[in-house]
């Protein structure tokens, strides 16, 4: 019986009754196989891949698709790869991809339109039964990717194109031992370490006697690929070096998102939206890499012969003038205008949408902003009475 028939009629996300502490021991050649076993269990597997000196999610393959012996050194508007010497696989941060790209993809087709004895019909572009499974997602990946479902099945219009990605994807997540310094998910969602929305959670340990991973169970299909690699458990002291290796991993945060920040960014007035305005080149890559932004436009196209259209949704970014073009033309003209609509949507505005802030701190959009932008830093900054700031920092 292949896994794929044990998981018949299994909720995907059905916690499994048994013991919360039951840790299972792989080794190199385990990864091997739990890679392996995923190829063939699902159509597409993705995980960290190495491309042009950046980690990114790409579909794998094999075991060898995945980087060994590299991390990264990651601040503002700075990531570079490096190698380490080790075996370790994943003894990195967070590259600039995130679930979102498997779920919600930067382009996804809506329809087709084409004539048909003097008619148009239109053809909606069927989301097929692609079995998907990732490796490597992050704790603070999963809980964005528990807020982007949010976001696009919780009104009474479920986007069909995310639910058929988003359905029964298989995750394998790696607890975050090695967190960058843009890093801040301590404060602001979950991590380093993966407690929930994973089939299996593993950390990655060295070992004088080689590479090990403890692996735990969140679902009963993370069960299931469990027992069919007839796997050991692991011994009390590999736990315990995980636990020091986790309480490590959290004194490495420098940043932090402040409980108030929701209130913070509500300062429409403020004079640092006009500070920052003056750096921001509205690029647009801090939505781009944002885990849990949503927005969109539509693309539609013409055949050279007329007689088909189709239309494709593609991502867009509140830092568009044309992203809030009404009739009289753009409603956020302005530079601060749009960096205010960004941060105090993600970090205020949402809470009234959605019932909790958008960030989860990964730090990606201070690392891939080209000018070096600091989320943390402007709320800082946003939270001083601006009469007791500096003459020179005044707009």
């Amino acid at each position: 019986m292949t896994l794929a028939q044990r998981w018949a009629g299994v909720d995907p996300g059905s916690v499994s009754s048994e013991p919360a502490a039951e840790w299972w021991l792989m080794r190199a050649g385990d990864l091997h196989r739990l890679v392996s076993l995923l190829t063939v269990e699902f159509d597409e597997v993705f995980g960290p891949v190495a491309v042009d000196g950046v980690i990114r999610v790409r579909q794998i393959h094999s075991l060898a698709d995945l980087p060994i012996g590299v991390t990264e050194e990651q601040e503002t508007a700075s990531y570079r790869l490096h190698e380490t010497g080790t075996a370790l696989r994943f003894s990195y941060g967070l590259g600039p991809d995130s679930l979102k790209s498997i779920v919600h993809p930067p382009r996804s087709p809506v329809w087709t339109m084409r004539r048909q004895d003097g008619s148009l019909v239109v053809d909606p572009a069927l989301h097929g039964t692609t079995t998907r499974a990732v490796i490597g997602a992050r704790a603070c990946d999963i809980r964005a990717l528990e807020i982007l479902e949010r976001t696009q099945t919780g009104g009474p219009h479920a986007d069909p194109a995310f639910t058929a990605r988003r359905s029964e994807l298989f995750v394998v997540a790696i607890d975050c031992t090695h967190p960058a310094p843009t890093c801040f998910c301590k404060t602001a969602g979950q991590g380093p370490a993966a407690d929930q929305g994973f089939d299996l959670a593993v950390t990655e340990l060295d070992d004088p006697n080689g590479v090990v991973y403890l692996v735990r169970a969140g679902t009963d299909r993370g069960r299931s690929m469990m027992f069919a690699l007839h796997l050991g458990y692991a011994p009390p002291r590999q736990i315990e070096r995980r636990t020091r290796a986790l309480e490590e991993a959290n004194r490495d945060f420098i940043r932090e998102l402040p409980n108030d920040a929701s209130d913070v960014v509500r300062q429409t007035d403020h004079p640092q939206w006009e500070v920052v305005a003056e750096r921001c080149l509205t690029c647009g890559n801090c939505t781009a890499v944002c885990p849990t932004c949503f927005c969109t436009d539509m693309e539609d196209r013409v055949g050279l012969d007329g007689e088909t259209a189709t239309r494709t949704r593609v991502w867009d970014t509140c830092f568009s003038q044309e992203y809030s073009h009404l009739g009289p033309g753009p409603h956020r003209a302005s530079t601060a205008a749009r960096y205010r609509q960004w941060l105090s949507h993600k970090l205020g505005t949402w809470h009234d949408q959605f019932g909790e802030s958008g960030c989860v701190g990964c730090g990606r959009c201070i690392t891939w902003c080209p000018v070096g932008i600091d989320l943390t830093a402007e709320i800082e900054s946003l939270s001083l009475d601006p009469l007791s700031r500096p003459s020179e920092e005044m707009p």
